[in-house]
């Protein structure tokens, strides 16, 4: 049986809460570490003994994100099986990732922050491109397995998921759209990666 969480990581993972909650609604600049202690319902020491600053508590939620693209990276190429369904299943489980709630709510406190301070962007844009290696990972070994064309498998990767995004994240993040239903999902996933296929495989 595992062991309840600690109070002290509730407390951390309530002062996470709510911070993206006052992010999301005040900004970064316009939200105090006094209304997040309050919003978290801790005192403004407890917030200060896990964030030693307001960068400290932003660069926790920026973890969170990273670590929830990170999550979707975990299908290897396998050589023994086709392109098409391994393609598909990596690329649904990024489709998944971009409807999931928790992560657009990261995603907009992240992107907000950055559009007002652009020197806070440049690592978490270094970063956030890491996290998307799963799928450059895979391009690289089919193009060594003479599987897809030979190119820059980070540009090939940004073209895949650029089609995703162009659907299913940047018109919900920037214009406030709905996320796609399973079926719109479904269908742009199929299209995007026999685009991608289409172009790149190399037929036997």
């Amino acid at each position: 049986m595992s062991n309840p969480p600690r109070l002290t990581d509730l407390k951390r993972e309530a002062i996470l809460a709510a911070a993206i909650a006052e992010f999301r609604s005040n900004g970064f600049e316009a939200t105090s570490m006094d209304k997040i202690a309050a919003t978290a319902d801790v005192s403004k020491r407890t917030v200060y003994n896990h964030f030693p600053s307001k960068d400290d508590l932003f660069a926790a939620i920026l973890v969170q994100l990273w670590q929830k693209t990170a999550e979707t990276n975990e299908l290897s190429y396998r050589p023994d099986q086709p392109l098409r369904p391994q393609l598909l299943a990596l690329v649904q489980q990024k489709m998944r990732m971009m409807n999931d709630a928790h992560f657009m709510d990261l995603a907009r406190v992240a992107i907000a922050a950055a559009i007002h301070s652009p020197e806070r962007a440049r690592g978490m844009i270094d970063r956030m491109d890491k996290r998307e290696e799963g799928m450059t990972t895979w391009i690289r070994a089919a193009q060594a397995d003479s599987k897809l064309k030979k190119t820059d498998p980070e540009f090939a990767a940004h073209l895949l998921q650029g089609q995703l995004k162009s659907f299913a994240f940047w018109p919900q993040l920037a214009m406030g759209q709905t996320a796609l239903d399973e079926k719109q999902q479904a269908e742009v996933v199929q299209i995007a990666v026999d685009m991608f296929l289409g172009y790149f495989e190399i037929k036997s």
